[in-house]
């Protein structure tokens, strides 16, 4: 009698271990959809800034010279940056409004808006991905110290040792373990650290402003407007519209 009192007592103590460690699994797994929406809002604003890159590139009319400048302010283009310098109609930004006496003085004003504004977008993008990467080592630290609190061996042992039925029955929080799924609990059970690399989440520009910058956009709207001066023109005018 005593040691079916034992044997109960223990399986209702592992019944309780189960549960809270379902209970806590589950509270990870809403943190981690949180963190995959956080993720996805800050690639829709990676986007929307990619789009003011392409501003840029449509000012210049050829992309190259523009990439040329970013290079020499020491600024390379990954492969997500890259893309927007060949996007025809950039979306989603407004007309910049800059006045001079002289086309050649108002381009060059709206190339350097252009991209002192690029700059200001840049900078809050940074803030959004180190949040994001802030966020992602706080789950991960979770999930270590939930590792660390459960032992997932004992936790399988426990439930492979009840019948089917009873497993079924149980239905612990919803866990509604088949025969089939069995076999396979150690997958189902386990929860692993989040990896940032596998977000494919662009890292932001360093995009530098001095003197020395200023000068070379200078420069660079000197040089599209002498090669390019009807086109510039042509976008000059559909501002004015």
């Amino acid at each position: 009698m005593e040691e079916d009192l034992i044997v109960s007592l223990t399986r209702q103590v592992k019944e309780e271990v189960v549960e809270n460690y379902l209970n806590e699994r589950q509270l990870l797994h809403l943190q981690m959809e949180d963190f995959q929406e956080e993720a996805e809002q800050t690639r829709g604003l990676a986007r929307k800034v990619g789009q003011r890159l392409a501003r840029m590139a449509q000012l210049t009319i050829n992309p190259q010279p523009l990439k040329k400048f970013l290079e020499s302010i020491g600024v390379p283009l990954p492969a997500f940056w890259e893309k927007f310098l060949h996007v025809e109609t950039p979306a989603g930004v407004r007309f910049i409004k800059v006045r001079s006496l002289t086309d050649r003085g108002k381009f060059r004003k709206l190339l350097l808006e252009a991209y002192q504004r690029l700059q200001e977008r840049m900078s809050d993008y940074q803030k959004k991905y180190e949040e994001l990467q802030s966020h992602c080592r706080a789950i991960n630290l979770n999930i270590k110290n939930f590792q660390k609190n459960y032992d997932l061996l004992s936790i399988l042992q426990f439930l492979r040792s009840l019948d089917t039925q009873a497993l079924e029955r149980k239905h612990f929080l919803g866990e509604n373990f088949t025969a089939e799924e069995l076999s396979s609990l150690d997958t189902k059970l386990q929860i692993n650290t989040l990896d940032f690399q596998k977000l494919e989440i662009p890292p932001p520009l360093s995009l530098p402003f001095s003197p020395s910058v200023e000068q070379k956009l200078a420069e660079l709207a000197a040089e599209t407007f002498r090669k390019h001066e009807r086109e510039v023109k042509e976008l000059l005018l559909q501002r004015k519209k």
